[in-house]
């Protein structure tokens, strides 16, 4: 009967996740600007009511992520085109940090070998440049310069967060480093698809690529909380049996 419901649960969180990907299809294909800024604040509540349902969590950094991202979604509502862009880039630049922040104490980079670690340090060499050049280009574009150098700031973050999760997925090759992994790659693709429509060449196609991506990259998350809550589980119930033993010894 337990085995029952949480099937029952895990197909009512796939179906929150399908019915938000078709309403922002159709917000997309539409190109309803009050309907695309209506639901994209629903992305995080709506996750997080079907969370709660059967799981628990209380790791500051992820509560403070799902506040800053939250709104960043929400900004679109309550100010103007230019403040809008402003208010959001630094939202979801202090999310990023939140994930970095739980991220970064399991990268040991001592730990890698030599071929491992002189591949992690290419690729990210390669990914400054590739924003340098992106920079240098919007520099042309955008006017305003707080709102480049929060467009700089913001994608520094992401550019790091996605070479550490990688790193960390390469020392260990676990279930929970993957789904981190592929969650901060949904996040990466999608800011590129929002600036890519907000600078260069505004079609729905990205717009909803950018709308879909972000709310797997969230589905990701949640899923690897629910695998960091079981590990972590595990292993307190180890540490409880632990002095049993000793004693017994």
């Amino acid at each position: 009967m337990k085995r029952l419901l949480l099937f029952s649960l895990n197909k009512v969180f796939v179906g929150a996740l399908f019915l938000l990907i078709v309403l922002n299809i159709i917000g997309a294909v539409s190109e309803d600007a009050l309907f695309l800024q209506s639901t994209k604040p629903l992305f995080i509540p709506v996750f997080l009511i079907f969370f709660f349902i059967n799981n628990k969590f209380n790791n500051i950094p992820f509560i403070l992520f799902f506040l800053y991202s939250f709104l960043g979604d929400s900004s679109s509502m309550f100010f103007s085109n230019e403040i809008f862009l402003k208010a959001s880039s630094i939202m979801y630049f202090l999310s990023y940090l939140c994930l970095l922040s739980f991220i970064i104490p399991k990268f040991k980079f001592e730990e890698f070998n030599k071929i491992i670690a002189i591949y992690l340090t290419i690729v990210l060499l390669i990914n400054m440049f590739f924003l340098y050049v992106v920079y240098g280009v919007l520099k042309s574009i955008i006017p305003d310069s707080l709102e480049l150098f929060l467009f700089g700031i913001k994608s520094i973050s992401l550019i790091v967060l996605v070479i550490i999760a990688f790193g960390v997925y390469l020392n260990s090759e676990s279930r929970q480093t993957i789904l981190f992994l592929i969650m901060t790659l949904c996040f990466m693709f999608s800011d590129l698809l929002n600036y890519i429509s907000q600078y260069y060449v505004y079609h729905w196609s990205f717009l909803m690529l950018d709308r879909i991506l972000h709310i797997l990259g969230l589905f990701y998350l949640f899923n690897f909380i629910i695998e960091y809550n079981k590990s972590y589980k595990k292993e307190e119930i180890k540490e409880d049996k632990l002095p049993a033993n000793n004693i017994l010894a």
